[in-house]
């Protein structure tokens, strides 16, 4: 294993630190920090009639990880000598700073390796693994601190990435691993489990309502909701999809929970209750017009935007009414940053759009890949971080 210097991993720096000078906001887990697929980034490029200027690209084998993006380093994983590898990057170059095998390989037609994405949090890397094995590492020299196994790995592997509320990690397992489960983020203690629900392919999701922190778990074939403290069930749902695929990230606003599968089943807008202590919930509309296998939804100003398995759209939260549709455009990664929308087609061509209801009219588009693209790109300081199955690709878009 390759190791390197680590940056100073103080509380602040955490938050907000310095690449090239610019001030920026991490991006330290799947789906962004909040888990809403926002950026806090500003001041990029979103037009341009020359080509976008690369500054790097690195090989480092196949996987459908995203990336945590904390400082100067850069984090994802990859497949080296027949193993799952969690790599750290130099953000400025694409070095690598260290590489830590951490699972045999994974195998699928559809495509290898590590689906799960990094989280970075206090100076440590948590990782879930194709077969199941939970790490967690030094982020500074990737050097082991504890794992646990997890043993009821679905049809297409563990994908769900590791939430860390407060002093938690929490991973969807699966049966008697449990479908939540929390451990101390420090040691792997374990500190709760919720429900025996088979394990589906999402992470576990956060919220507060009416004052309280809840995390969701979208199962396999229902979805539930626990006290993020405790573990105490309070609400669940059956969610049946074709082979057990619910993946996308589900969206509380509100009161409201929002949830989408792929295949047949399709979407719906939940309105939650406090009854005692426990949650209720009422439909507030069913449809097709969402049909998300793996892609996840942002919600922006009462709009759901989505690159689902038919096409990329515009939905409204409150009503599911389609507000317009983009055939050509499915199955795309999808984040917001500056009221535009960076979009990423599975085929590798970047568009970024004015996000609006009205239209998806591209201002800027370049080609930066080939191959399969279905993991979520990230902005960290004015660059933009994309990969395909195998090669990470880093280009500027700073103005």
């Amino acid at each position: 294993m390759r190791r390197g210097s680590g940056i100073p991993w103080t509380a602040a720096a955490i938050l907000c630190l310095t690449l090239a000078g610019q001030a920026y906001a991490d991006w330290p887990n799947f789906f962004g920090p909040r888990y809403d697929g926002k950026s806090d980034e500003t001041g990029f490029k979103k037009a341009s009639d020359q080509p976008l200027k690369m500054l790097w690209d690195r090989q480092i084998g196949s996987a459908f990880s995203s990336f945590a993006c904390v400082g100067d380093r850069i984090y994802t994983c990859g497949e080296a000598d027949k193993q799952q590898v969690l790599y750290c990057l130099n953000a400025d170059t694409g070095a690598v700073v260290w590489q830590t095998p951490f699972e045999k390989e994974f195998r699928n037609e559809h495509g290898d390796g590590t689906r799960a994405t990094p989280t970075v949090n206090d100076g440590r890397v948590y990782i879930l693994g194709a077969h199941g094995r939970l790490l967690c590492v030094d982020a500074a020299t990737g050097k082991e601190i504890w794992e646990k196994q997890f043993n009821h790995k679905p049809t297409w592997a563990y994908s769900g990435s590791i939430l860390i509320e407060d002093d938690l990690a929490i991973a969807s397992a699966g049966k008697d691993d449990g479908a939540l489960v929390a451990f101390n983020k420090k040691t792997g203690d374990l500190v709760w489990k919720c429900g025996d629900d088979p394990v589906g392919y999402a992470t576990p999701y956060p919220f507060t309502f009416n004052g309280k922190r809840y995390v969701v778990g979208f199962m396999g074939n229902s979805t539930l909701a626990a006290d993020i403290t405790t573990g105490r069930e309070v609400w669940r749902m059956p969610w049946k999809t074709d082979w057990d695929v619910n993946a996308a990230m589900p969206i509380f606003h509100d009161g409201y929970l929002f949830l989408t599968s792929g295949y047949t089943t399709g979407c719906a807008l939940l309105k939650l209750s406090q009854e005692g202590d426990k949650l209720t919930s009422t439909t507030v509309w069913k449809s097709d017009v969402l049909l998300n296998k793996f892609q996840s939804c942002i919600l922006h100003e009462g709009k759901l935007y989505g690159s689902d398995q038919t096409a990329l759209k515009c939905v409204d939260f409150m009503t599911g009414k389609e507000m317009w549709s983009k055939p050509r455009l499915k199955n795309g990664t999808l984040l917001l940053a500056d009221e535009h929308l960076v979009f990423l087609t599975e085929g590798g061509q970047l568009q970024i759009a004015k996000a609006s209801p009205d239209d998806f009219v591209p201002s800027l588009k370049a080609d930066i890949l080939t191959g399969r693209c279905w993991a979520l790109s990230a902005l960290h300081g004015g660059r933009l971080y994309a990969r395909n199955l195998e090669r990470v690709v880093c280009f500027d878009l700073r103005e």
